[in-house]
Protein backbone atom coordinates (compact mmCIF):
# COMPACT_ATOMS: atom_id res chain seq x y z
CA UNK A 1 0.00 0.00 0.00
CA UNK A 2 1.27 3.45 -0.97
CA UNK A 3 0.63 6.31 1.46
CA UNK A 4 0.69 10.06 0.79
CA UNK A 5 -0.62 13.22 2.41
CA UNK A 6 -3.13 13.92 -0.36
CA UNK A 7 -4.69 11.60 -2.92
CA UNK A 8 -6.17 13.28 -6.01
CA UNK A 9 -8.37 11.35 -8.41
CA UNK A 10 -8.24 13.02 -11.82
CA UNK A 11 -5.50 15.03 -13.55
CA UNK A 12 -7.58 17.67 -15.28
CA UNK A 13 -7.15 21.42 -14.58
CA UNK A 14 -8.45 21.09 -11.03
CA UNK A 15 -6.46 17.97 -10.24
CA UNK A 16 -3.08 18.78 -11.70
CA UNK A 17 -3.00 22.42 -10.57
CA UNK A 18 -3.88 21.36 -7.03
CA UNK A 19 -1.30 18.59 -7.07
CA UNK A 20 1.50 20.92 -8.16
CA UNK A 21 0.59 23.59 -5.63
CA UNK A 22 0.34 21.03 -2.81
CA UNK A 23 3.72 19.56 -3.75
CA UNK A 24 5.29 23.01 -3.62
CA UNK A 25 3.91 23.37 -0.08
CA UNK A 26 5.80 20.23 0.93
CA UNK A 27 2.88 17.80 0.80
CA UNK A 28 3.26 14.36 -0.75
CA UNK A 29 0.67 13.78 -3.46
CA UNK A 30 -0.60 10.75 -5.34
CA UNK A 31 -2.55 11.72 -8.45
CA UNK A 32 -4.49 9.10 -10.40
CA UNK A 33 -5.58 9.56 -14.02
CA UNK A 34 -7.58 7.04 -16.04
CA UNK A 35 -6.92 8.60 -19.45
CA UNK A 36 -4.62 11.50 -20.39
CA UNK A 37 -3.41 14.30 -18.15
CA UNK A 38 -5.06 17.64 -18.80
CA UNK A 39 -8.59 16.28 -18.59
CA UNK A 40 -11.50 17.15 -20.85
CA UNK A 41 -10.45 20.79 -21.23
CA UNK A 42 -7.04 20.10 -22.69
CA UNK A 43 -7.71 16.89 -24.61
CA UNK A 44 -11.26 17.13 -25.90
CA UNK A 45 -12.70 20.50 -24.92
CA UNK A 46 -11.43 24.05 -24.40
CA UNK A 47 -8.04 23.83 -26.06
CA UNK A 48 -8.73 21.86 -29.26
CA UNK A 49 -11.89 23.88 -29.91
CA UNK A 50 -9.91 27.11 -29.54
CA UNK A 51 -7.40 25.80 -32.06
CA UNK A 52 -10.33 25.28 -34.44
CA UNK A 53 -11.63 28.75 -33.55
CA UNK A 54 -8.37 30.30 -34.72
CA UNK A 55 -8.66 28.57 -38.10
CA UNK A 56 -12.29 29.69 -38.35
CA UNK A 57 -11.33 33.31 -37.59
CA UNK A 58 -8.67 33.30 -40.31
CA UNK A 59 -11.15 31.94 -42.83
CA UNK A 60 -13.65 34.63 -41.87
CA UNK A 61 -10.99 37.31 -42.40
CA UNK A 62 -10.07 35.90 -45.80
CA UNK A 63 -13.72 35.97 -46.85
CA UNK A 64 -13.78 39.69 -45.96
CA UNK A 65 -10.41 40.47 -47.58
CA UNK A 66 -11.86 42.88 -50.14
CA UNK A 67 -13.14 45.07 -47.28
CA UNK A 68 -9.49 45.75 -46.47
CA UNK A 69 -8.44 46.40 -50.06
CA UNK A 70 -7.09 42.92 -50.68
CA UNK A 71 -8.48 41.88 -54.06
CA UNK A 72 -8.18 38.66 -56.02
CA UNK A 73 -7.38 36.66 -52.89
CA UNK A 74 -7.43 32.92 -53.57
CA UNK A 75 -6.76 30.08 -51.16
CA UNK A 76 -7.44 26.43 -50.49
CA UNK A 77 -8.61 24.96 -47.18
CA UNK A 78 -6.77 21.82 -46.06
CA UNK A 79 -8.76 20.38 -43.17
CA UNK A 80 -6.14 17.71 -42.52
CA UNK A 81 -3.62 20.43 -41.69
CA UNK A 82 -6.19 22.03 -39.40
CA UNK A 83 -6.47 18.73 -37.52
CA UNK A 84 -2.69 18.30 -37.40
CA UNK A 85 -2.21 21.77 -35.94
CA UNK A 86 -4.93 21.14 -33.36
CA UNK A 87 -3.21 17.92 -32.31
CA UNK A 88 0.16 19.66 -32.07
CA UNK A 89 -1.29 22.34 -29.80
CA UNK A 90 -2.84 19.73 -27.51
CA UNK A 91 0.28 17.56 -27.42
CA UNK A 92 2.53 20.52 -26.59
CA UNK A 93 0.36 21.59 -23.66
CA UNK A 94 -0.11 18.03 -22.44
CA UNK A 95 3.66 17.61 -22.43
CA UNK A 96 3.88 20.72 -20.26
CA UNK A 97 1.45 19.23 -17.73
CA UNK A 98 3.41 15.98 -17.68
CA UNK A 99 6.54 17.97 -16.85
CA UNK A 100 4.79 19.78 -13.98
CA UNK A 101 3.71 16.44 -12.51
CA UNK A 102 7.32 15.20 -12.35
CA UNK A 103 7.79 17.09 -9.08
CA UNK A 104 9.62 15.01 -6.47
CA UNK A 105 6.60 15.09 -4.13
CA UNK A 106 4.13 13.83 -6.77
CA UNK A 107 3.45 10.20 -7.66
CA UNK A 108 1.45 9.91 -10.90
CA UNK A 109 -0.52 6.69 -11.28
CA UNK A 110 -2.18 5.68 -14.55
CA UNK A 111 -5.45 3.80 -14.15
CA UNK A 112 -9.00 4.00 -12.88
CA UNK A 113 -9.48 4.60 -9.15
CA UNK A 114 -12.19 2.93 -7.11
CA UNK A 115 -12.81 3.55 -3.41
CA UNK A 116 -12.25 0.67 -1.00
CA UNK A 117 -12.91 2.81 2.07
CA UNK A 118 -12.95 6.50 2.97
CA UNK A 119 -9.14 6.79 2.87
CA UNK A 120 -8.18 4.16 0.29
CA UNK A 121 -8.60 3.59 -3.42
CA UNK A 122 -7.63 0.68 -5.65
CA UNK A 123 -5.92 1.27 -9.00
CA UNK A 124 -4.86 -1.65 -11.20
CA UNK A 125 -4.99 -3.98 -8.19
CA UNK A 126 -2.78 -1.73 -6.05
CA UNK A 127 -3.97 0.20 -2.97
CA UNK A 128 -3.30 3.88 -2.31
CA UNK A 129 -4.22 5.70 0.88
CA UNK A 130 -4.05 9.27 2.14
CA UNK A 131 -5.22 11.46 4.98
CA UNK A 132 -7.10 13.71 2.53
CA UNK A 133 -8.74 12.78 -0.78
CA UNK A 134 -9.75 15.16 -3.59
CA UNK A 135 -12.12 13.86 -6.27
CA UNK A 136 -11.53 15.70 -9.56
CA UNK A 137 -12.84 13.24 -12.14
CA UNK A 138 -14.63 15.81 -14.29
CA UNK A 139 -17.61 15.06 -16.49
CA UNK A 140 -18.79 12.98 -19.42
CA UNK A 141 -21.16 13.68 -22.30
CA UNK A 142 -24.80 13.67 -21.26
CA UNK A 143 -27.21 11.60 -23.32
CA UNK A 144 -30.97 12.03 -23.62
CA UNK A 145 -33.47 9.14 -23.79
CA UNK A 146 -33.92 9.66 -27.53
CA UNK A 147 -33.91 6.87 -30.10
CA UNK A 148 -31.03 6.96 -32.56
CA UNK A 149 -28.40 8.87 -30.60
CA UNK A 150 -25.91 6.00 -30.97
CA UNK A 151 -26.26 5.65 -34.74
CA UNK A 152 -23.14 5.98 -36.91
CA UNK A 153 -22.63 9.64 -37.71
CA UNK A 154 -24.14 10.90 -34.46
CA UNK A 155 -21.15 12.32 -32.61
CA UNK A 156 -20.29 13.85 -29.27
CA UNK A 157 -17.97 16.85 -29.02
CA UNK A 158 -15.06 14.45 -28.44
CA UNK A 159 -15.61 12.66 -31.75
CA UNK A 160 -16.36 15.93 -33.52
CA UNK A 161 -12.89 17.19 -32.69
CA UNK A 162 -11.40 14.12 -34.38
CA UNK A 163 -13.64 14.14 -37.47
CA UNK A 164 -11.59 13.74 -40.66
CA UNK A 165 -13.73 15.92 -42.92
CA UNK A 166 -15.97 18.97 -42.92
CA UNK A 167 -19.60 17.77 -43.11
CA UNK A 168 -21.66 19.34 -45.88
CA UNK A 169 -24.71 19.36 -43.59
CA UNK A 170 -24.31 19.46 -39.81
CA UNK A 171 -27.23 19.31 -37.38
CA UNK A 172 -26.44 20.17 -33.77
CA UNK A 173 -28.76 19.10 -30.96
CA UNK A 174 -28.34 21.68 -28.19
CA UNK A 175 -27.57 25.40 -28.26
CA UNK A 176 -25.46 25.66 -25.13
CA UNK A 177 -21.80 26.66 -25.13
CA UNK A 178 -20.57 23.47 -26.84
CA UNK A 179 -23.26 23.51 -29.50
CA UNK A 180 -22.87 27.18 -30.39
CA UNK A 181 -19.07 27.04 -30.57
CA UNK A 182 -19.17 24.10 -32.98
CA UNK A 183 -21.95 25.78 -34.97
CA UNK A 184 -19.81 28.89 -35.41
CA UNK A 185 -16.63 26.93 -36.21
CA UNK A 186 -18.11 24.61 -38.84
CA UNK A 187 -20.13 27.42 -40.39
CA UNK A 188 -16.81 29.15 -41.02
CA UNK A 189 -15.37 25.87 -42.32
CA UNK A 190 -18.17 25.68 -44.89
CA UNK A 191 -20.81 23.41 -43.37
CA UNK A 192 -24.53 24.11 -43.68
CA UNK A 193 -25.35 24.25 -39.96
CA UNK A 194 -28.72 23.79 -38.25
CA UNK A 195 -29.08 23.98 -34.46
CA UNK A 196 -32.09 22.47 -32.69
CA UNK A 197 -32.62 23.70 -29.12
CA UNK A 198 -35.34 22.78 -26.61
CA UNK A 199 -35.17 26.03 -24.63
CA UNK A 200 -36.64 29.40 -25.62
CA UNK A 201 -33.22 30.97 -26.19
CA UNK A 202 -29.71 29.83 -27.06
CA UNK A 203 -27.16 29.79 -24.21
CA UNK A 204 -29.82 29.28 -21.48
CA UNK A 205 -27.49 30.40 -18.67
CA UNK A 206 -26.64 33.70 -20.35
CA UNK A 207 -28.49 37.00 -20.18
CA UNK A 208 -31.50 36.82 -22.50
CA UNK A 209 -30.67 40.11 -24.20
CA UNK A 210 -27.20 38.87 -25.10
CA UNK A 211 -28.51 35.48 -26.24
CA UNK A 212 -31.06 37.08 -28.56
CA UNK A 213 -28.53 39.44 -30.13
CA UNK A 214 -25.94 36.68 -30.57
CA UNK A 215 -28.57 34.49 -32.22
CA UNK A 216 -29.30 37.30 -34.67
CA UNK A 217 -25.59 37.72 -35.43
CA UNK A 218 -25.08 33.99 -36.02
CA UNK A 219 -28.25 33.75 -38.11
CA UNK A 220 -26.90 36.51 -40.39
CA UNK A 221 -23.88 34.29 -41.00
CA UNK A 222 -26.16 31.52 -42.27
CA UNK A 223 -26.60 29.35 -39.17
CA UNK A 224 -30.20 28.18 -38.81
CA UNK A 225 -31.22 28.10 -35.14
CA UNK A 226 -34.54 26.55 -34.15
CA UNK A 227 -35.62 27.20 -30.55
CA UNK A 228 -38.36 25.54 -28.48
CA UNK A 229 -37.87 22.38 -30.51
CA UNK A 230 -37.91 18.97 -28.83
CA UNK A 231 -35.96 16.24 -30.61
CA UNK A 232 -37.96 12.99 -30.74
CA UNK A 233 -35.70 10.64 -32.69
CA UNK A 234 -32.77 10.38 -35.07
CA UNK A 235 -33.05 8.06 -38.07
CA UNK A 236 -30.53 6.86 -40.64
CA UNK A 237 -31.64 6.27 -44.21
CA UNK A 238 -30.19 3.62 -46.52
CA UNK A 239 -28.08 6.25 -48.31
CA UNK A 240 -26.48 7.25 -44.99
CA UNK A 241 -28.44 10.48 -44.54
CA UNK A 242 -29.31 11.22 -40.92
CA UNK A 243 -32.72 12.69 -40.14
CA UNK A 244 -33.33 14.54 -36.88
CA UNK A 245 -37.06 14.53 -36.14
CA UNK A 246 -38.20 17.27 -33.80
CA UNK A 247 -41.43 18.90 -32.63
CA UNK A 248 -41.89 22.66 -32.70
CA UNK A 249 -45.13 24.48 -31.94
CA UNK A 250 -47.06 21.21 -32.05
CA UNK A 251 -45.84 20.24 -35.51
CA UNK A 252 -43.29 17.58 -36.44
CA UNK A 253 -40.32 18.75 -38.50
CA UNK A 254 -37.20 17.06 -39.84
CA UNK A 255 -33.62 18.15 -40.43
CA UNK A 256 -31.50 16.15 -42.87
CA UNK A 257 -27.78 15.99 -42.15
CA UNK A 258 -24.60 14.14 -42.95
CA UNK A 259 -23.40 14.46 -39.36
CA UNK A 260 -25.29 15.07 -36.11
CA UNK A 261 -23.57 16.56 -33.05
CA UNK A 262 -25.09 15.80 -29.65
CA UNK A 263 -24.39 18.82 -27.41
CA UNK A 264 -26.95 18.71 -24.60
CA UNK A 265 -24.56 19.16 -21.70
CA UNK A 266 -22.33 17.06 -19.49
CA UNK A 267 -22.82 14.89 -16.41
CA UNK A 268 -20.58 14.20 -13.40
CA UNK A 269 -18.10 11.39 -14.01
CA UNK A 270 -18.57 9.08 -11.01
CA UNK A 271 -19.60 5.69 -12.37
CA UNK A 272 -16.42 3.79 -11.52
CA UNK A 273 -15.58 5.52 -8.22
CA UNK A 274 -17.58 3.18 -5.97
CA UNK A 275 -18.66 6.15 -3.84
CA UNK A 276 -20.89 4.05 -1.60
CA UNK A 277 -17.94 2.24 -0.01
CA UNK A 278 -16.53 5.59 1.07
CA UNK A 279 -19.91 6.79 2.33
CA UNK A 280 -19.98 9.70 -0.11
CA UNK A 281 -23.37 11.17 -0.98
CA UNK A 282 -24.20 11.74 -4.62
CA UNK A 283 -27.09 13.21 -6.61
CA UNK A 284 -27.78 13.21 -10.38
CA UNK A 285 -26.29 16.73 -10.48
CA UNK A 286 -23.00 15.66 -8.92
CA UNK A 287 -21.33 15.27 -5.53
CA UNK A 288 -22.70 17.89 -3.09
CA UNK A 289 -20.02 19.99 -1.38
CA UNK A 290 -19.85 22.93 1.03
CA UNK A 291 -17.98 26.20 0.45
CA UNK A 292 -14.67 24.48 1.24
CA UNK A 293 -15.42 21.76 -1.34
CA UNK A 294 -15.89 19.13 1.39
CA UNK A 295 -18.29 16.28 0.73
CA UNK A 296 -20.40 14.78 3.52
CA UNK A 297 -17.21 12.89 4.46
CA UNK A 298 -15.13 15.84 5.77
CA UNK A 299 -11.67 14.66 4.66
CA UNK A 300 -12.91 13.94 1.11
CA UNK A 301 -13.30 16.89 -1.24
CA UNK A 302 -14.86 17.15 -4.71
CA UNK A 303 -13.82 19.86 -7.18
CA UNK A 304 -14.67 20.83 -10.73
CA UNK A 305 -17.33 19.33 -12.97
CA UNK A 306 -17.87 16.36 -10.68
CA UNK A 307 -19.57 18.51 -8.02
CA UNK A 308 -21.87 20.10 -10.61
CA UNK A 309 -21.44 23.65 -9.28
CA UNK A 310 -19.76 25.27 -12.27
CA UNK A 311 -18.56 23.23 -15.24
CA UNK A 312 -15.66 25.43 -16.26
CA UNK A 313 -11.94 24.60 -16.19
CA UNK A 314 -10.97 27.76 -14.31
CA UNK A 315 -13.67 27.08 -11.72
CA UNK A 316 -12.14 23.64 -11.13
CA UNK A 317 -8.69 25.16 -10.63
CA UNK A 318 -9.84 27.65 -8.02
CA UNK A 319 -12.11 25.14 -6.28
CA UNK A 320 -9.00 22.99 -5.97
CA UNK A 321 -7.14 25.90 -4.42
CA UNK A 322 -9.98 26.40 -1.94
CA UNK A 323 -9.93 22.71 -0.98
CA UNK A 324 -6.16 22.73 -0.54
CA UNK A 325 -6.22 25.91 1.52
CA UNK A 326 -8.76 24.24 3.81
CA UNK A 327 -6.53 21.18 4.13
CA UNK A 328 -3.56 23.43 4.95
CA UNK A 329 -5.62 25.45 7.44
CA UNK A 330 -5.18 28.65 5.44
CA UNK A 331 -7.73 31.33 4.64
CA UNK A 332 -8.07 32.77 1.14
CA UNK A 333 -9.88 35.58 -0.66
CA UNK A 334 -11.13 33.51 -3.61
CA UNK A 335 -14.61 34.63 -4.68
CA UNK A 336 -16.15 31.43 -6.01
CA UNK A 337 -19.37 33.34 -6.68
CA UNK A 338 -17.62 35.52 -9.27
CA UNK A 339 -16.71 33.22 -12.16
CA UNK A 340 -16.47 34.56 -15.71
CA UNK A 341 -17.77 32.48 -18.61
CA UNK A 342 -17.13 32.87 -22.32
CA UNK A 343 -18.42 31.41 -25.57
CA UNK A 344 -15.94 31.48 -28.45
CA UNK A 345 -18.41 31.98 -31.25
CA UNK A 346 -17.95 34.68 -33.89
CA UNK A 347 -18.61 37.16 -32.38
CA UNK A 348 -17.73 36.01 -28.87
CA UNK A 349 -20.00 36.24 -25.84
CA UNK A 350 -18.99 36.51 -22.19
CA UNK A 351 -20.56 37.10 -18.80
CA UNK A 352 -19.87 37.41 -15.09
CA UNK A 353 -22.20 37.86 -12.14
CA UNK A 354 -25.97 38.08 -12.16
CA UNK A 355 -28.23 38.34 -15.18
CA UNK A 356 -31.30 40.55 -15.27
CA UNK A 357 -33.46 37.44 -14.99
CA UNK A 358 -31.63 36.33 -11.85
CA UNK A 359 -31.92 39.78 -10.27
CA UNK A 360 -35.67 39.75 -10.85
CA UNK A 361 -36.05 36.20 -9.53
CA UNK A 362 -34.08 37.05 -6.37
CA UNK A 363 -35.86 40.35 -5.80
CA UNK A 364 -32.64 42.36 -6.16
CA UNK A 365 -33.08 46.00 -7.12
CA UNK A 366 -30.80 46.84 -10.04
CA UNK A 367 -30.09 49.30 -12.81
CA UNK A 368 -28.97 48.10 -16.27
CA UNK A 369 -27.09 50.24 -18.78
CA UNK A 370 -25.80 49.40 -22.24
CA UNK A 371 -23.09 50.45 -24.66
CA UNK A 372 -22.48 49.35 -28.23
CA UNK A 373 -19.45 48.34 -30.26
CA UNK A 374 -20.66 50.43 -33.21
CA UNK A 375 -19.81 53.57 -31.19
CA UNK A 376 -16.27 52.39 -30.35
CA UNK A 377 -13.38 53.64 -32.46
CA UNK A 378 -11.31 50.46 -32.24
CA UNK A 379 -14.31 48.25 -33.11
CA UNK A 380 -15.15 50.39 -36.13
CA UNK A 381 -11.54 50.29 -37.36
CA UNK A 382 -11.56 46.50 -36.94
CA UNK A 383 -14.85 46.21 -38.86
CA UNK A 384 -16.26 44.50 -35.74
CA UNK A 385 -19.20 46.76 -34.97
CA UNK A 386 -21.66 43.98 -34.09
CA UNK A 387 -21.62 43.87 -30.30
CA UNK A 388 -23.02 45.15 -27.03
CA UNK A 389 -22.14 45.46 -23.36
CA UNK A 390 -24.72 45.41 -20.57
CA UNK A 391 -23.64 46.41 -17.06
CA UNK A 392 -25.80 45.78 -13.98
CA UNK A 393 -25.41 47.61 -10.66
CA UNK A 394 -27.36 47.87 -7.42
CA UNK A 395 -28.80 51.08 -6.02
CA UNK A 396 -25.46 51.92 -4.37
CA UNK A 397 -23.64 51.47 -7.65
CA UNK A 398 -21.91 48.17 -6.82
CA UNK A 399 -21.46 46.06 -9.94
CA UNK A 400 -23.74 43.01 -9.99
CA UNK A 401 -22.89 41.64 -13.41
CA UNK A 402 -21.64 42.29 -16.91
CA UNK A 403 -22.81 40.72 -20.17
CA UNK A 404 -21.01 41.09 -23.47
CA UNK A 405 -21.10 39.96 -27.04
CA UNK A 406 -18.67 41.22 -29.63
CA UNK A 407 -15.01 41.02 -30.60
CA UNK A 408 -12.74 39.83 -27.78
CA UNK A 409 -15.61 39.67 -25.28
CA UNK A 410 -13.83 36.81 -23.49
CA UNK A 411 -10.89 39.11 -22.73
CA UNK A 412 -12.94 42.21 -21.95
CA UNK A 413 -14.98 40.50 -19.24
CA UNK A 414 -11.93 40.07 -17.02
CA UNK A 415 -11.74 43.77 -16.09
CA UNK A 416 -15.23 43.60 -14.64
CA UNK A 417 -14.29 40.42 -12.74
CA UNK A 418 -11.45 42.31 -11.09
CA UNK A 419 -13.72 45.21 -10.18
CA UNK A 420 -16.37 42.90 -8.71
CA UNK A 421 -13.75 41.07 -6.65
CA UNK A 422 -12.85 44.39 -5.09
CA UNK A 423 -16.50 45.36 -4.53
CA UNK A 424 -16.03 48.35 -6.83
CA UNK A 425 -18.78 50.71 -7.92
CA UNK A 426 -19.58 52.07 -11.35
CA UNK A 427 -18.26 55.41 -10.07
CA UNK A 428 -14.91 53.73 -9.35
CA UNK A 429 -14.98 52.29 -12.85
CA UNK A 430 -15.66 55.70 -14.41
CA UNK A 431 -12.55 57.11 -12.74
CA UNK A 432 -10.13 54.57 -14.25
CA UNK A 433 -8.31 55.93 -17.31
CA UNK A 434 -8.51 53.59 -20.30
CA UNK A 435 -6.21 53.71 -23.32
CA UNK A 436 -7.77 55.04 -26.50
CA UNK A 437 -8.73 53.61 -28.89
CA UNK A 438 -9.33 50.21 -27.29
CA UNK A 439 -12.23 47.78 -27.04
CA UNK A 440 -12.03 48.16 -23.26
CA UNK A 441 -13.68 51.55 -23.68
CA UNK A 442 -16.88 49.73 -24.68
CA UNK A 443 -17.22 48.36 -21.17
CA UNK A 444 -16.38 51.67 -19.48
CA UNK A 445 -18.87 53.43 -21.77
CA UNK A 446 -21.63 51.35 -20.16
CA UNK A 447 -20.48 52.60 -16.73
CA UNK A 448 -20.67 56.19 -17.97
CA UNK A 449 -24.37 55.63 -18.67
CA UNK A 450 -25.09 55.44 -14.91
Amino acid sequence: MTTSDILIIGAGPGGYDTAVYAAKQGKTVTIVEAARVGGTCLNEGCIPTKAFCRNAALLDDLKEASTYGIEGCTYTFDFQKVRERKNQVVEALRSGVETLLKHKNILKVEGRASFRDAHTVEVNGELYTAEHVIIATGSVTKYLPIEGLHLPGVLTSKEMLDIDHVPQRLCIIGAGVIGMEFASIFNSFGSQVTVVEFMKEILPNFDTDIAKRLKQALSKRGIEIINQAGVKAVERRDDGTLVVNYEVKGAMKACEADTVLLAVGRAANVDSLNLADAGIEFTPKGIPVNENMQTNVPHIYAIGDVNGRCMLAHAATFQGMRALHHILGEADAIRLDIVPAAVFTSPEAAMVGLTEEQCKAQGIAYVAKKSFFRANGKAVSMNETDGMCKLLADNEGHILGCHLFGAHAADLIQEVCALMNRNATVQDFKSIIHAHPTLGEVVQAAAHEF
